[in-house]
């Protein structure tokens, strides 16, 4: 698929699922929570705790009954800690080729400042971003349309195109905003995996793709 960039152009990506596999955040995290509160036995510990997850149990819940650790210092280690993730295939390319075309790159995420600075700082990608909005720092969460004004407030150019995943809230404002939209088709890890309960008009997407790889920027 060809994007067409230049310095009138700003592609806008969203974070999670969409430049590398939340799942991973969630597995670095339990990983960091188990080695400090179970040092020596740590493997076993994280085990029960993923196990726990996809069985749909409140992980820190238990862990507070088994280890008397207070929820607030697990949930301070998950959101703070130092993430060991990677970015999907063909993404470091993708973004370097549109800074060479001199078009503008930006992200639009929920989350918390911290956390969802450190993912980026761990994705190495930071250097690329030109605007970056934050739901905790802006006050709304997505699909709120003040987050997408944001990113046209700085960068004021004629042409965006916003890259995500999550149908129930990623699509809405950009296309009323007359964005282009482009979604990556779940790889079958994403976190969120309800896409088929928001196939009406206004939450699709203008077009799909399943790989950075097959993104030529033009």
């Amino acid at each position: 698929m060809d994007i067409k960039v230049n310095s009138n152009t700003a592609i806008v990506f969203d974070l999670d699922d969409t430049l590398y596999n939340e799942v991973e955040f969630l597995k670095s995290a339990f990983k960091d929570i188990a080695i400090n509160i179970d040092e020596h036995n740590w493997p076993k510990t994280y085990s029960m705790m993923f196990s726990l997850h996809r069985s749909k149990k409140n992980v820190f819940d238990i862990l507070n009954k088994e280890f008397k650790i207070p929820k607030d210092d697990l949930i301070k280690i998950y959101r703070n800690h130092i993430p060991n993730i990677k970015a999907f295939p063909g993404v470091f390319d993708f973004l370097n080729n549109i800074k060479i075309k001199n078009g503008f790159i930006g992200i639009i995420t929920d989350g918390r400042k911290i956390t969802q600075t450190n993912k980026i700082s761990s994705l190495g990608i930071e250097k690329f971003v030109d605007a970056l909005v934050i739901s905790e720092v802006i006050g709304s969460e997505k699909p709120n349309i003040n987050n997408f004004e944001a990113i046209q407030n700085t960068f004021n150019v004629d042409n965006y195109l916003y890259i995500a995943d999550n149908f129930r809230k990623d699509f809405i404002s950009p296309k009323l905003l007359g964005w282009k939209t482009l979604a990556l088709i779940d790889n079958g890890l994403n976190i969120h995996h309800n896409s088929y309960q928001y196939l009406k008009k206004q939450y699709l997407p203008d077009n799909y793709f399943m790989s950075y790889k097959n993104l030529n920027v033009v």
